[in-house]
């Protein structure tokens, strides 16, 4: 990224799931849940395998029954990746799946029952270091709520989650963070804004049930969009019909736009019109396919004529910019050499990939400069 992003975070208290920060000044961190059966442990292995490797941070498993926490403890065992588990009303899944290894209980104190089965559980979290996430959702808010709001509100959000966070404040543990999720996006964006008022834990931001691929992608970046600029965030979910990759992808594609946070590669492309001098729908398809591999930050732009080429490619790390009879391909804003359509995209990608070897060598070597300085 070329510039750091002009958002203020709010303040938080910071929080462990695992060994990733949550709050404080750490990366706002890119949340998925598996959606295989828990009980099909080689399934749902594989898959969060394949979520950690798309970037993820925190992976989180839905644990309903004690045969589906038998199962997280073969799933813990083959994974590294920090998984939450999501359990709602039996106490004694939480304390199996603790004694498990688990990085993170998403439990809401106020459905676990008795005061003597919260405190079971905020004890054996306490002696793991297991923070809790307190999550609330406008299509299960309590009865009580519902006749007291007539329907889910922002107010009604705020209330069950300050229920929830007063229980875990009546037995001292700090350690959570809350979400107060809705699929209508106005009504999540004013619940997490009456929140952030409210505490000073961590927030979990989502849009619930936002929808499939791409009228999810739309309602998330929408909401999550507002909520960031705010300053408010301090993990974030898209919830998706689709793919958990996808929901990893589309998190980190907003948190980069916003600057909030580098992976991987940001592409400048245009639209393309009749004045494309290759076809670059086509390329920026294969780009993407072929480098999402890549971890490194850095600007890629694939402008397809000489109007807007030459500008983009120069605040670029890589780019690619249309002409006649021969493209150019600039390297760290230059212009370096000419190639034409000819199996350039073959070609395109080695040139990307060199540069993020180079700049990944340039970071390591200012990280060994720093520590060397600070001993």
């Amino acid at each position: 990224m070329k510039a750091d992003s002009p958002i203020k975070r709010r303040t938080s208290r910071q929080i462990f799931v695992g060994d990733v920060p949550v709050g404080g000044d750490a990366p706002i961190s890119v949340q998925s849940m598996t959606n295989t059966d828990t009980c099909d442990v080689k399934a749902t292995v594989a898959q969060v395998r394949a979520i950690a490797d798309a970037g993820a941070d925190i992976v989180r498993i839905s644990v309903p029954t004690m045969d589906a926490a038998e199962a997280f403890r073969q799933i813990r065992a083959q994974v590294t990746v920090p998984l939450v588990a999501d359990i709602h009303f039996d106490h004694k899944i939480a304390l199996k799946v603790a004694e498990y290894g688990v990085d993170c209980l998403r439990i809401n104190p106020g459905n676990i029952g008795r005061d003597e089965k919260v405190r079971a559980v905020i004890d054996s979290a306490r002696d793991k270091g297991i923070p809790i996430r307190i999550g609330v959702n406008a299509g299960s808010l309590s009865k009580e709520l519902q006749r007291k709001y007539g329907e889910p509100t922002p107010e009604a959000l705020l209330e069950s989650a300050m229920h929830h966070v007063d229980i875990l404040d009546k037995f001292n543990y700090p350690d959570f963070k809350v979400s107060v999720k809705a699929s209508e996006v106005f009504m999540a964006v004013a619940a997490y804004r009456l929140l952030a008022k409210e505490i000073d834990q961590p927030l979990h931001l989502g849009i619930t049930e936002a929808g499939g691929l791409r009228g999810g992608t739309v309602k998330s970046s929408v909401g999550l969009g507002m909520l960031l600029m705010d300053g408010i965030g301090d993990t974030i979910r898209v919830s998706l019909a689709a793919d958990p990759v996808e929901e990893v992808k589309v998190g980190f594609d907003i948190l980069k736009s916003l600057k909030l946070r580098a992976n991987g590669i940001n592409f400048i492309a245009c639209p393309s019109c009749s004045r494309q001098n290759f076809d670059v729908v086509g390329t920026m398809n294969e780009l993407e396919q072929r480098l999402e591999d890549i971890r490194t930050p850095m600007d890629v732009a694939v402008i397809g004529c000489i109007v807007n080429g030459p500008g983009e490619a120069r605040e670029a790390d890589i780019g690619l910019t249309g002409a006649t009879p021969s493209n150019l391909i600039y390297v760290d804003g230059e212009p370096d050499h000419k190639i034409s359509n000819a199996d350039f995209i073959d070609h395109l990608e080695d040139v990307i990939r060199n540069r993020a070897r180079q700049l990944e060598q340039t970071r390591e070597e200012q990280e060994e400069q720093l520590i060397a300085r600070s001993d």
